[in-house]
């Protein structure tokens, strides 16, 4: 038996509403919450958003044998300059805990997708370094990210202005350590 309050949602839906938008703004002040609804409506937004990207992201991650902390140390692991870092930076850079880092290239370590090096020229840290394999494994999921009947095809075309819609938030919010906070044109810091 459908309850009237879902079957309102459903017409709202019909009428291509967002119900989110509509139950919260509509009734807010009329529930006795004071301030605008704005700051809620953008966190759950954005929490939604997160929930929907990453059940996307795990069922591509899923048939790679992947998981989502593995593709991230991987894929960063590519981005540097010479494929590797140490275990602190890989923390810093992917907002971890040493220990979660340190389990995650264990995992990666064992599956041949990592390996890991003395440092040149400290002897107290170690390097991760990302294989051909590795490397291989995170080209597979960005590209399984990207394909027309994969699990993010809903967000075809979406990805560059969901980026950029939400990089000023980010950025205001203290997210990212910047590499180079003169912003003039040289070169950032270097992982490892």
């Amino acid at each position: 038996m459908q309850t009237e309050a879902r079957r309102g949602v459903e017409d709202e839906m019909d009428d291509g509403v967002d119900p989110l938008v509509m139950g919260v703004r509509d009734r807010w002040e009329g529930q006795g919450l004071l301030g605008d609804p704005w700051p809620f409506l953008a966190i759950c937004s954005v929490g939604r958003l997160n929930q929907l990207l990453k059940k996307a992201l795990d069922v591509e991650l899923k048939r790679l044998d992947l998981t989502q902390t593995g593709y991230f140390l991987l894929t960063t692991l590519a981005l540097t300059v010479h494929g590797r870092a140490r275990l602190s930076t890989l923390g810093r850079i992917l907002m971890m805990h040493p220990t979660t880092v340190k389990l995650t290239v264990d995992q990666l370590e064992a599956a041949g997708l990592v390996g890991r090096t003395p440092h040149p020229r400290d002897r107290r840290a170690t390097l991760v370094e990302i294989t051909a394999a590795g490397r291989e494994r995170a080209n597979q999921v960005s590209q399984a990210l990207e394909a027309p009947g994969g699990a993010l095809a809903a967000f075809d075309g979406m990805h560059r202005e969901l980026f950029e819609a939400l990089q000023p938030a980010r950025l205001a919010a203290g997210d990212v350590e910047l590499l180079n906070p003169g912003g003039g044109r040289g070169r950032g810091r270097q992982a490892g």
